[in-house]
């Protein structure tokens, strides 16, 4: 059992010190000192030993099991530095190499543009409000005097959910509700995403957002509206660009009107992107209807108001010269780069 231990003692060592790697490493202890490890069967059938070979073999036992862990131990650390060096000598970085240049993103053009007319709206005086996306019937369109049985219900085929739930089509509910939520005066632009049954084509997304604005008070005229559109038409696309306002018929709002721009490639001469006309429809408006207030808990007879609505993406492409609305959802990077 001598001779046994003490070539045990040879072979392993030996081994442990050719080991390649942590694994094989590991394998070995197993195979030595393991449960099942040829040196602990030795040491757990010492009792079948003659009684005077016990306390001998007992003793060397033990000094080779210890000595083999203490061999273990020094040889993990090895290959545990060996590794470490081996990683650092990969990860090195070569300090004359040619630099890479970041690839920093920027904000979403929709994005862009909703800020800059949020930070238009702001310096006027504006709050900005957002509601639920999922909205009721009853805001989206009962409480803005589109009752179900009204002609206008079939401008706007919608997302419902049930009955009453539907995927909201404009911001318009937003308005609704903070004037039943706020204190007069009020001074509000909603922007936020909509949803609207739409096939997907250059000019026609289900998805897509707008920016809508309230402003309720004592003695708000028509001109009111006029003064601020006009600026914010300018604010957004330049000093020199012309604003007309042509009549129109929203259920939400009366008088009601139309907003355009002269386009910017012809300067109002005509082309196609203008249709020969010389203007750009941006935005509707209109004074809030009497009956919208009345609804919301305001008195028309004390107060009054105007509203409006423009499309994000129709300003963005207005703005940027783009061609297709899906160029915002396709997620090209070469596109966004450009923004």
């Amino acid at each position: 059992m001598e001779e046994k231990l003490q070539s045990i003692e040879e072979t392993a060592t030996n081994e442990v010190k050719e080991a390649a790697d942590l694994e094989e490493l590991e394998e070995l202890r197993i195979k030595y000192l393991g449960k099942n490890g040829e040196v602990t069967e030795i040491l757990q059938n010492i009792g079948d030993l003659p009684p005077e070979q016990r306390p001998v073999v007992g003793k060397l036992g033990n000094k080779l099991k210890s000595k083999l862990e203490n061999v273990i131990a020094e040889r993990k650390e090895e290959l545990k530095q060996a590794a470490k060096k081996e990683r650092l000598k990969k990860e090195r970085i070569d300090v004359t190499l040619t630099g890479r240049k970041d690839n920093l993103g920027s904000k979403h053009p929709l994005t862009q543009v909703i800020d800059e007319i949020s930070e238009i709206f702001l310096g006027l005086g504006f709050g900005i409000v957002e509601g639920p996306e999922v909205e009721k019937d009853y805001y989206n369109f009962e409480a803005l005097n589109i009752p179900k049985t009204h002609p206008a219900r079939d401008m706007q085929d919608s997302f419902y959910i049930s009955e009453d739930i539907l995927l909201r089509t404009h911001t318009s509910p937003v308005q609704v509700r903070t004037m039943e939520e706020t204190e007069v005066p009020i001074r509000i632009i909603a922007p936020g995403r909509v949803y609207r049954v739409d096939e997907v084509d250059a000019n026609h997304s289900p998805v897509f957002h707008q920016v809508e604005g309230l402003m309720i008070d004592q003695n708000i005229s028509f001109s009111d509206l006029k003064g601020i559109l006009i600026k914010v038409v300018k604010e957004l696309f330049g000093e020199d660009r012309k604003v007309r306002f042509r009549p129109s018929y929203f259920p939400f709002t009366e008088p009601s009107a139309e907003v355009d721009v002269s386009c910017a490639l012809c300067g109002g001469e005509g082309c196609s992107t203008c249709s020969d006309t010389g203007w750009l429809e941006i935005l509707g408006s209109g004074m809030v209807h009497p009956r919208v207030l009345e609804m919301s808990g305001l008195d028309p007879n004390e107060v009054s108001g105007f509203a409006f609505g423009m499309g994000v993406e129709r300003i963005a492409i207005l703005k940027y010269g783009i061609t297709d609305i899906r160029r915002f959802y396709e997620n090209d990077i070469r596109f966004l780069k450009q923004f």
